[in-house]
């Protein structure tokens, strides 16, 4: 029986207010407040809300026979629980339904897989803290931001503990392979794949309102006699793409939400189902193996990583943000750590692209900057005061080596304090507990009784 297994991702950064070279060192506060309440709000009326109820009542119409995933930035969730709880509200919900599988990822929505192990490790570890603590889901499937994959990537996921993931099912590396499968990683062979199939999935995500487009209008009876057209031993759909796609991205006036809603009847007239990743995976093995030695990704033609660091502007950003890493693990300035987390998101060097840039790609809509040039600057002011910040912590005069040792002394000599004061506190609680006994004891007569 043929599956369909929808994905959707969240994720919303918090954006950068306008700050100048005469900012730095006076004004540590980073984010435009009002633009990411405002644009988070207006996303959520549009999109978010609406696909919530949506779905939530597909799924009861269906008796949970409609199933999917979603995954959400740790970042995300941050600017919800403030600005937008009714979000997850909704997907609290959607959450008790059990025909919704919340996927882990990194909690910044970050590109730090590339260049640290470290800190891609503590955020996926964040994050599916952050699922467990708000829709009781422990995350079982992991995808990485932007579905980034490589061979190493596999490596760090497994060493983690995941043996399912999903990425995107580029050409350059199925070649003349179907992604309609199971594959598992090369060198971890324990280690499932499921791969985004990139025309349907843009059928949808892209090309649904197009009408320039030769299939447009798309309907869902036309849409599920594409997938039941397919070769009968492919069984595997996967179908990956933003939430913001439903009302937002693909507005509500094109149709896309009736869309959906109309996804169901025709699949079950035509034998397809719906399954979340967790359960295609552990239902279909694997038919090979799959080698990724550079990393792909969902974006763009190319499918690599060009989107975020194809240029030296991105490179230059990236390289000086991640070459402080290790002295912020050492901190315990919680506002330290806080905006090293906000600082790391992808879209702050995805703003950067100068891919397309003069083409007038709808690339440029996302970014709040009016250039490249101009969102490079701004970030790296930021990140100027942020650097300074560090060092006003651990100066360059120190080497990290060394520094990770003097730390390690502190620490050591506080747990040592706390643990004498602890000995310390029991012996006069002890001798306090004597003194209480002593005094309550009855007093006994010197006085010999007279015969």
């Amino acid at each position: 029986m043929k599956k369909i297994c929808f994905y959707f991702q969240i994720h919303q950064p918090y954006r950068l207010k306008r700050y100048r070279f005469f900012n730095i060192g006076r004004d540590h506060y980073y984010y435009d407040d009002f633009s990411n309440e405002d644009i988070l709000q207006q996303i959520a009326s549009r999109s978010y809300v609406p696909a919530n109820k949506m779905l939530l009542d597909l799924i009861n119409a269906t008796n949970g026979e409609f199933r999917f995933a979603i995954s959400v930035s740790g970042v995300a969730l941050d600017q919800m629980e403030i600005h937008a709880p009714e979000v997850i509200d909704g997907l609290k919900k959607l959450s008790r339904t059990g025909a919704v599988e919340f996927l882990a990822e990194t909690y910044s929505h970050s590109l730090s897989s590339l260049v640290d192990p470290i800190e891609f490790q503590k955020q996926v570890k964040r994050q599916a803290e952050k699922i467990k603590l708000l829709f009781d889901q422990e995350p079982k499937v992991l995808r990485n931001t932007e579905l980034i994959y490589s061979d190493d990537i596999a490596d760090l996921a497994y060493s983690m503990g995941y043996t399912k993931m999903i990425s995107e099912g580029a050409k350059s590396i199925l070649s003349w392979r179907s992604p309609n499968f199971v594959y598992k990683s090369e060198n971890q062979p324990n280690l499932k794949l499921l791969l985004r199939n990139t025309q349907f999935s843009d059928d949808i995500s892209l090309r649904f309102s197009d009408y320039t487009w030769k299939e447009y209008p798309l309907t869902a009876d036309k849409y599920m006699s594409w997938i039941a057209a397919t070769s009968p031993e492919e069984e595997v759909f996967n179908l990956f793409m933003n939430y913001e796609t439903l009302g937002n991205l693909q507005p509500s006036h094109s149709g896309i939400f009736e869309f959906v809603k109309a996804l169901p009847k025709f699949a079950k007239d035509k034998g397809i189902g719906f399954a979340t990743p967790s359960e295609i995976m552990d239902l279909h093995k694997p038919v090979g193996t799959i080698s990724v030695p550079s990393p792909i990704s969902w974006a763009d033609e190319e499918r690599d990583l060009s989107r975020w660091l194809g240029n030296t502007l991105q490179r230059s950003a990236f390289n000086t943000l991640y070459e402080v890493s290790e002295r912020v693990r050492m901190t315990n300035d919680r506002r330290l750590k806080q905006d090293w987390s906000y600082l790391q998101t992808s879209d702050h060097f995805y703003y950067m692209s100068t891919k397309h840039f003069y083409d007038g790609s709808n690339h440029s809509l996302f970014s709040p900057y009016q250039s490249p040039y101009d969102a490079f600057n701004n970030y790296m002011n930021v990140l100027s005061d942020f650097i300074e910040r560090v060092k006003a912590q651990y100066p360059d005069t120190v080497d990290n080596e060394e520094l990770n040792s003097l730390l390690t002394t502190i620490h050591n000599q506080e747990l040592e304090i706390k643990k004498l004061q602890s000995e310390l506190n029991k012996v006069l609680s002890d001798n306090e507990a004597m003194l209480v006994k002593k005094k309550s004891k009855p007093k006994i007569s010197n006085v010999k009784e007279k015969k």
